[in-house]
């Protein structure tokens, strides 16, 4: 004692309070540490005032605690407060006033833990949102950059091949003509394109083609450029499921680009058989003799193609066959 001070009540209710700080370190030793305080406050006759302290840590182990630490604290909370009610005392002890801070305590601690889960929660919930946005957002744009690449590029092909046929007068005409043609197609495509990526809106549906009307446009532009094309097959046959008549008039259509961009000198030929389990599209064009360099190509085309087929749980191939540029695609009919 000094100056009427008696240093060990002092020292373990600081000590008491000074465990609540070592609580955001480390929630199972600062628990430990509040017991071994508890114990020690037998030896100074304080064992009521810690015990406030701990009834009042429920809140801090419920908070920060895992499961392990919440059931030990509780088991040696309830050994405490009965060691403290049954102890040799001249007063008797209310011990429920301990255990009512200690449940609200304890109320209030698991509300912050479950908030805080709660708002770990939303936020996971959130960044998922966030990411699955994101990749809507990517897929879109891949989406109208392969309606771009499936259809402007196309017309712009023919374009670009028709303008170098402008200067011989036998086929001037039909060169005009096929410009024509192929801008005014252009024009709607990239059109469609802009309202697609307009927000309000849209007055048209997605332009899917027809497998006929595909073909027949492939003729008339590869036979503008000089080529006999051969036709084999019905498109028109009505078991053709519709998903096979729009994935094989898209790759009519890259095929006739490719044609147009890179044959060489021979026939083409389309040639479509159906059956009961599968229809196949193979297009067969000559090899050039010498590679184009003024209309080139990235490769897009055939990679589009292979994705469509495969999409559609069918098979495709291409590459060169003997002397010629094959594509194969093969899709089932159910």
């Amino acid at each position: 004692m000094v100056d009427g001070v008696q240093i060990g009540p002092s020292i373990l209710s600081v000590a008491a309070t000074a465990v609540f700080a070592l609580y955001i370190w480390s929630p199972m030793l600062a628990t430990g540490a509040l017991g071994i305080v508890f114990i020690l406050s037998f030896f100074a006759g304080t064992d009521t005032s810690v015990l406030v302290a701990v009834a009042v840590a429920a809140g801090l182990v419920l908070r920060l605690g895992r499961t392990a630490l919440v059931l030990t604290y509780a088991a040696g909370f309830l050994i405490a407060a009965t060691v403290v009610a049954y102890g040799d005392r001249a007063v008797p002890v209310n011990i429920g006033i301990y255990l009512v801070i200690a449940t609200v305590a304890g109320a209030v601690g698991y509300a912050l833990r479950f908030g805080a889960e709660r708002g770990r929660v939303l936020e996971h919930e959130l960044a998922e949102s966030a990411e699955q946005e994101r990749q809507a957002v990517l897929a879109e744009r891949r989406w109208i950059a392969g309606e771009l690449h499936d259809s402007i590029a196309h017309h712009l092909t023919v374009v670009a091949l028709h303008v170098q046929m402008l200067d011989d007068p036998t086929v001037s005409a039909q060169s005009q003509e096929a410009i024509r043609v192929a801008a005014r197609k252009a024009m709607a495509d990239l059109r469609f394109v802009i309202e697609l990526a307009d927000d309000g809106p849209r007055a048209s549906e997605v332009p899917t083609g027809d497998l006929g009307e595909a073909i027949e446009e492939a003729r008339t532009e590869i036979s503008a450029a000089g080529h006999e094309v051969v036709v084999e097959g019905d498109p028109l046959d009505e078991r053709i499921p519709r998903i096979v008549d729009i994935v094989f008039a898209r790759i009519v259509r890259e095929s006739a680009t490719n044609i147009l961009k890179h044959a060489g000198a021979g026939e083409v030929a389309m040639r479509l058989q159906i059956d009961d389990e599968h229809a196949t599209l193979s297009i067969r064009s000559p090899l050039p003799t010498t590679p184009r360099r003024d209309l080139p190509s990235s490769g897009t085309g055939l990679n589009r193609m292979a994705e469509r087929v495969i999409g559609a749980s069918g098979e495709f191939t291409a590459g060169p066959v003997d002397d010629a540029w094959e594509v194969s695609a093969r899709l089932p009919m159910t």
